[in-house]
């Protein structure tokens, strides 16, 4: 069906009952009263004179009007243009709308149809308003139809009793309410706020459904100043760059390892910071390229702006490029999925001193004697690489090391790490940082306190701050509408559904209270939240169990489900049956790697079968290996299923199809031989 312009309403006779409406008008400002009925499941709504902005005799709009919908003729008065903004207002804000007359028997039949369908509807009454017999006049000239009821639905016009009846028979009735498509009142069906991967996710799978998108992404630069394309910080500032350099300090070993499978190589090899920095940067402006291509393609309309929600319906824009000017926006539905950006101490120096991973993968100049603040798997997997690639490098941690994580494990990280040339400066909290030298890099003199009170100083070219994490909720306007959020965290609260206490307003991704902060998840949450949106046969909805997830340091560590300690802590000790085992890569036999540093767990719930409640493995490709024991762990997988599972013959993950030590047993995990 045809629609018009926006603002605009085509002022020719039409005799195509088909015609439909302008969607985005909404200059006019009036006061309705509505008396609202109830009547065999369906609901009307009676719109008084208050629409009108003259008096005429009610009865005379009988003398110019009959059921049949014939009119004298009528001089346009200097208000028409007001008189057709009312109309259009008044399609423009109802899903369904019948223009009638109380004397009208079809009127009548057509508003019972839609009451024993029990659909809301609004009712304009045309005799009983002052300007009933212009606004029928209106309603001919735009869209032919001279006769009562004319019935609106979703801002289209669908024409008679007729019409409603024959769309009631062929189906199409139920779809178009089905459907109750509010693009007839809203700019969009739906405005994404965050081009990161969950945002891209609904926008692309909304599009994807027919509706009409808006997406909007805008970074704020960071202290240092630096930006990025659209993609969010897994694409620009996150996962991507993050394990192409992994991998470059995973090739710096396999030089030295080279050796002893033959190859002649010089003994001093050297790494080229610029070169890898450029070479990942063009990659991610490859996907930041891509991603823009394939909102084009999918007719979502991509805004590089600062977005501020203003109600439940409508943003305002602004930071368009440079320009200073504002607009809003509507939309029936608005996702938030703005992800969070790396915290700053608050102590001297910081932020002019320090950077964050925001700046460490796109900056200009190699970092140089580098400090990592913090023990998170942001800290340990930049410190990892660093070193990789032959920096000094130390990493300072308050108490442990990757919180939330399995403890036994994070710890063979460290003593891993300790072995290959990272340095950690246990219980140090920084107090300040002062700079020494300007340069790129600087130099800067950094003060901490240890345990024992005692002051650290040292000197670094870069301080690297990865100490957690905020979530981007504040100056987004949820206020505005009343968001709730978690007072501690300012996190969104969600329900199962990513629902957030205003009913067309949701949130995804790192920002969403309780939800795992990783990439995948996100991107699940965006596919399945906007299918529930816009197909109401669609409930599926995130299952938050048993997720898999890496961290990319030196030795490389995955793991699914529960930590040891927090699978004893919920199920108890006495049922809980934890498998272990070291291994040795075949591939670190030859270079005489060290041996049982690799490590496979598997924690078992005795009271249920003993199933697998916990996957952890140390060693070369653990995202590999994990991501395929993640669908056996949402299977429901027991350890008879591990036992029963042959193992490829040589790999690491052969491992868990053997394993026979427990932690109970108190023997030895460690191995000889393949």
């Amino acid at each position: 069906m045809k629609r018009l312009k926006p603002n605009k309403i085509d002022s020719s006779s039409s005799t195509d009952s088909k015609k439909t409406f302008s969607t985005k008008t909404r200059s006019h400002t009036f006061k309705s009263d509505t008396t609202q009925t109830t009547s065999s499941g369906g609901v009307s709504s009676s719109t008084d004179s208050k629409y009108l902005h003259s008096k005429v005799d009610a009865c005379s709009i009988d003398k110019q009007s009959s059921c049949s919908g014939k009119t004298s003729t009528l001089t346009m008065l200097p208000n028409i243009e007001e008189i057709k903004q009312e109309v259009q207002k008044i399609i423009d804000t109802h899903s369904v709308v019948v223009f009638s007359k109380t004397t009208c028997p079809f009127s009548d039949k057509a508003k019972d149809l839609l009451k024993s369908l029990s659909v809301k509807y609004e009712t304009i009454e045309l005799d009983r308003l002052d300007k009933g017999s212009k606004y029928q006049a209106v309603l001919k000239e735009l869209t032919g139809q001279s006769t009562v009821p004319n019935i609106f639905i979703n801002g289209r016009h669908l024409g008679t009793c007729d019409n409603l009846l024959q769309a009631h028979c062929d189906n199409s009735l139920r779809d178009m309410l089905n459907k109750m498509s509010t693009s007839a009142v809203f700019d969009y069906d739906l405005i994404v706020i965050g081009g990161g991967s969950g945002g891209l996710a609904a926008a692309k799978e909304a599009a994807h459904l027919g509706k009409n998108v808006a997406l909007f992404d805008y970074v704020e630069p960071s202290p240092l100043g630096s930006t990025w394309g659209l993609g969010g910080t897994c694409v620009n500032v996150g996962c991507i760059p993050k394990k192409l350099m992994h991998r470059a300090s995973i090739l710096g070993e396999d030089l030295h390892d080279a050796k002893a499978f033959g190859w002649e190589l010089p003994e001093k090899v050297h790494h080229n910071w610029e070169v890898m920095k450029n070479a990942i940067q063009d990659h991610i402006g490859s996907l930041n390229w891509g991603y823009r291509v394939q909102l084009r393609d999918k007719k979502v309309n991509y805004i590089n702006a600062y977005a501020v929600i203003l109600d439940k319906n409508t943003i305002k824009v602004s930071a368009i490029k440079k320009n200073k000017t504002e607009t809003k926006m509507t939309a029936a539905n608005i996702i938030i999925a703005t992800g969070e950006r790396p915290r700053y101490p608050d102590i001297p120096g910081a932020k002019e001193f320090g950077i964050t991973s925001d700046d460490l993968f796109s900056l200009s100049y190699c970092p140089g004697k580098t400090l990592c603040i913090g023990a998170s798997y942001v800290s340990l997997e930049c410190a990892g690489f660093l070193a990789g690639i032959g920096l000094d490098t130390t990493v300072m941690v308050r108490s442990i090391l990757l919180r939330g994580f399995d403890q036994q494990c994070s710890e063979m990280i460290g003593k891993y790490m300790s072995k290959h040339g990272v340095k950690f400066l246990r219980g140090c909290i920084p107090t300040k940082i002062e700079q020494i030298e300007k340069g790129q890099p600087g130099r800067y003199r950094v003060t901490a306190v240890n345990a024992d009170g005692a002051e650290v100083v040292d000197e670094y070219n870069t301080i690297l701050f990865a100490i957690g994490r905020d979530p981007c909720t504040r100056g987004i306007g949820l206020e505005n509408v009343g968001v709730s959020l978690n007072p501690n965290t300012q996190r969104v609260l969600v329900d199962a559904g990513e629902k957030t206490n205003i009913a067309n307003i949701y949130a995804i991704g790192d920002i969403g209270d309780t939800r795992p902060q990783l990439t995948p998840v996100a991107i699940h949450a965006g596919k399945l939240l906007a299918k529930r949106i816009f197909e109401p046969s669609f409930t599926t909805k995130v299952d938050y169990t048993n997720i898999a997830t890496t961290v990319f340091t030196p030795l490389e560590y995955g793991c699914i489900g529960y930590s040891e300690e927090a699978a004893i802590d919920k199920f108890g000790e006495e049922n809980i049956e934890v498998y272990h085992s070291f291994f040795m890569p075949l591939e670190w036999t030859v270079p005489h790697r060290e041996e049982n540093t690799c490590y496979a767990k598997l924690i078992c719930n005795k009271a249920d079968h003993e199933r697998v409640i916990g996957f952890h493995v140390l060693g070369p490709n653990a995202g590999e290996i994990t991501q395929g024991y993640a669908v056996a762990l949402k299977k429901g997988a027991t350890k008879e299923d591990f036992d029963s599972t042959i193992g490829i013959h040589p790999t690491c993950s052969e491992t868990f199809t053997s394993m026979h030590v427990t932690k109970r047993s108190g023997e030895s995990a460690e191995v000889t031989g393949c």
